[in-house]
């Protein structure tokens, strides 16, 4: 589990940590993230809030989404 700040909103904190893995190359260019339920379950929070994180990153034009095969870098 990854902690974040409870007493603040938790999906950009979770975005920040997503976005940081990119730049960081954690996830390099062209590889798949963690779904929408396994971000969920790593920062204990809903999968409501999960895939928020995920769209803020998406607007950003980090990732890209496959139907059917995930979410990867841009």
């Amino acid at each position: 589990m990854t902690e974040i700040d409870r007493t603040r909103a938790a999906w950009p904190q979770i975005a920040a940590v997503i976005v940081r893995r990119i730049k960081d190359g954690t996830y390099p260019s062209g590889t798949k993230i963690p779904s929408v339920v396994q971000i969920a379950a790593e920062f204990e929070v809903a999968n409501s809030t999960a895939q928020r994180a995920m769209e803020a990153i998406k607007a950003e034009g980090l990732t890209r989404s496959e139907v059917g095969m995930g979410t990867f870098v841009r």
